[in-house]
């Protein structure tokens, strides 16, 4: 007796569902294992984590805030990375892109705030982080249509150059360095938020919603609109599925690549300025690691542009509640979220597989039953 595997020839939706469903329920049941080793009630966890300590809170709103601030570069992020990904261009560079965009973004903040009024400064600090990301991101497209390099490893290595220029600027005092303040002896980041930040809409008494998250969620409609509805977005499929398949239908390929690149992390720019025009500072975490996180909120949502903004949701949840939790239960570290998020993306590919394929046990003789 033996088995092997077999693609699935149509997997029903609820089936599809309960998959998902039981990835989840069994990454948290892991993670309740965890907690209860290091003698955490799993129970008074999650709750804490899933509710971010709103309940009975006073200043919830403030979490709420907070919260949103989060979420944005996550998913600007997430959907730009998908949209590289629907093409097969493993675009790994996001955490690279978005400190370029946020050094770009600053820089305009500090040399064009004072002589500019805010909403121009602010669309400028948006146009410059989208233009040098979606250079620094077309650097390994370039590369990959003309000479054929592997964009997953050059994407990778741009990621460090960029950091390590953000360390350079935020580790080195010079009378040149205009991003760090002139008052401290040691190297602190200058706040530039009397020069440009993004207005909040009021919302009832307390609750102001940043003006990043409207424009996030109208950024994210127009991507939907460009992948479903238009010659485009239909281009970047026909790649994804097939290059030769392209090349046979007449389209240019490598302008399409190109194309494609340049607007994944030109989005990606435009979340790091969206993040350093809220916070008004630039930082040697500013990323607050949205690159990596956006790859598995990417996959999660099986490069969906709804659905990145569900998963995007739910793990800001993680995030920002297992930050919260961890105040409260000391034996836990906020990167809790962090190894959570890892088992979830786990199990879910393991739930893809056997939405896609099943197992045929084989009997002696050849009969077959699965």
């Amino acid at each position: 007796m033996g088995f092997h595997f077999v693609k699935r020839d149509n997997c029903p939706l609820w089936k599809r569902c309960l998959f998902y469903l039981i990835a989840v329920v069994a990454a948290l049941g892991i993670g309740a294992l965890v907690l209860l080793s290091i003698g955490v009630d799993p129970f008074e966890y999650y709750y804490q984590m899933f509710t971010m300590g709103t309940v009975n809170n006073r200043i919830a709103y403030k979490t709420f805030m907070n919260y949103f601030k989060e979420l944005v570069p996550l998913v600007l992020t997430s959907v730009a990375l998908s949209l590289a990904f629907k093409m097969r261009f493993w675009n790994i560079g996001g955490e690279g892109q978005f400190i370029v965009g946020a050094i770009s973004a600053a820089f305009v903040a500090f040399k064009l705030g004072p002589v500019m009024p805010m909403w121009l400064t602010l669309v400028v600090m948006c146009l410059a982080a989208m233009i040098v990301a979606g250079l620094y991101g077309l650097l390994a497209g370039f590369l990959k249509v003309r000479f054929g390099t592997n964009e997953t490893l050059m994407t990778l290595m741009l990621n460090y150059i960029a950091l390590y220029i953000l360390f350079f600027i935020g580790e080195t005092k010079a009378d040149w360095n205009f991003f760090l303040s002139e008052n401290s002896a040691r190297p602190v980041f200058k706040s530039f938020t009397d020069l440009a930040s993004f207005t909040s809409i009021p919302m009832g008494e307390k609750f102001e919603l940043n003006i990043c998250v409207v424009l996030t969620v109208v950024i994210g409609a127009l991507i939907f609109v460009y992948l479903r509805h238009t010659k485009q977005g239909y281009e970047i499929s026909v790649v994804g599925d097939s290059m030769g398949t392209a090349k046979y239908a007449g389209m240019k390929v490598n302008w399409i690549i190109l194309r494609t690149v340049f607007l994944s992390a030109a989005l990606i720019g435009l979340a790091a300025a969206f993040k350093v025009g809220t916070a008004g500072v630039l930082s040697t975490s500013i990323t607050n690691d949205v690159g990596w996180t956006g790859i598995i909120v990417a996959w999660l949502a099986q490069l969906n542009t709804v659905m990145i903004f569900v998963v995007s949701m739910l793990i800001c949840v993680l995030q920002h509640g297992s930050t919260v939790a961890a105040a409260t239960f000391g034996q836990v570290d906020s990167s809790f979220a962090n190894m959570l998020q890892g088992i979830i993306l786990f199990l879910v590919l393991a739930a893809d597989f056997f939405i896609r394929f099943r197992i045929v046990i084989v009997k002696k003789g050849g009969s077959n039953n699965g």
